[in-house]
């Protein structure tokens, strides 16, 4: 049986986190230069922050890539990778990276893997299509769509996808037909994830998570998720886990109801984020500084149990759930990293 995490220290660091939240129900729709609660009049979404030259040797092996990594994930013992300027997702055999890849073809760049359900998903907004792609033929399965895929995630046998340019989450079918289309107070919708009993969309323009009501149709009250949300995950305890890449920070958001449960410092360019369900560790890249930490998120606020060496700008990471293995992807052409811990 799954446990939350105990009270204690950790309703001190929510009852902070939450004090510095902004709710975002009730804004206006004229755009972001008329929305009293947004921080600047043009907002850009926030990225990574720039590394310098590496001064420790990375830990762990580093597998040589002619290309800058811009993500990576795990599904049953292969390594997926997407390269910047490439139509295409590159498979790695994880007891062997070193061997030569297999390359799945696809119909346009990808700029985010996940793994849902033993598959590798790869989104492609500019070519208005995502991908299922199986790892051990070496197949892959495309569905299209009209609007910019950003990513997808399963809600039991329904798909949820963000269109980013289109501030909606499509919701699919058992067949990938769209059955509903959700919009709110989103300037962009550049990932959907779902959390114990509920499901939130990362605006990353706006840096905030939006909760979304799939029972309703809608999407629903949002919280400020810092001043430069970048990537986010969820953990077993049913909570999605945002970096902060503007501050520095780790947030922790219950989905149902939306609500800021902690805020965590960390300091040094935190941008990629991955989680070890089998440690219960919460992998964050620190681009600043050539760094992945790792902190147990058990209790009331997370403790860190691990910093490695990385290689140069480690701006994606992923956990393989099966050895808790971390594979960190430069982009910055020095390579994909594989560590075990």
């Amino acid at each position: 049986m799954t446990r939350r995490p105990a009270p204690g220290r950790g309703w001190r660091w929510a009852a902070l986190a939450i004090s510095s939240a902004l709710v975002l129900t009730g804004c206006s729709d004229a755009g972001a230069g008329g929305d009293q609660l947004q921080v600047v009049e043009n907002p850009e979404r926030a990225s990574a922050a720039p590394s310098p030259a590496t001064a420790a040797e990375p830990a762990g092996r580093v597998v040589p890539v002619d290309g800058d990594v811009t993500d990576v994930t795990t599904a049953d013992g292969v390594l997926a990778a997407a390269v910047s300027g490439e139509d295409a997702v590159r498979l790695y055999d994880l007891a062997e990276p070193g061997a030569e890849p297999r390359t799945v073809s696809l119909p346009g760049e990808v700029t985010k893997l996940t793994t849902i359900d033993g598959s590798v998903v790869a989104a492609m907004p500019d070519a208005g299509a995502f991908a299922r792609i199986d790892g051990a033929a070496g197949e892959a399965d495309v569905v299209e769509l009209d609007g910019a895929p950003a990513g997808v995630a399963a809600d039991g046998d329904r798909t949820l996808v963000a269109l980013r340019d289109a501030k909606a989450v499509q919701v699919l079918d058992a067949d990938d037909r769209p059955v509903n289309t959700l919009r709110g107070e989103l300037y962009s919708a550049d990932d959907v994830l779902v959390g114990g009993s509920g499901a939130v969309v990362l605006d990353r323009l706006r840096t905030a998570v939006f909760s979304v009501d799939l029972a309703d149709g809608t999407i629903d009250e949002g919280l400020r998720a810092g001043q430069g949300a970048v990537d986010a995950t969820t953990d077993e305890y049913g909570r999605v886990l945002v970096t902060d890449a503007r501050n520095g920070a780790l947030l922790a958001f219950d989905t149902d109801p939306l609500l800021l449960r902690q805020r965590h410092p960390v300091p040094g360019g935190a941008h990629g984020i991955a989680y070890d369900a089998k440690r219960h560790v919460a992998w964050v890249t620190l681009t600043e500084r050539n760094q992945v930490v790792g902190y147990d998120v058990r209790g009331g606020q997370p403790e860190e149990k691990f910093r490695l060496p990385t290689v140069r700008q480690p701006d994606s990471v992923t956990v393989d759930e099966r050895t808790s293995r971390v594979v960190i992807g430069s982009a910055a052409e020095e390579g994909i990293q594989v560590i075990t811990p």
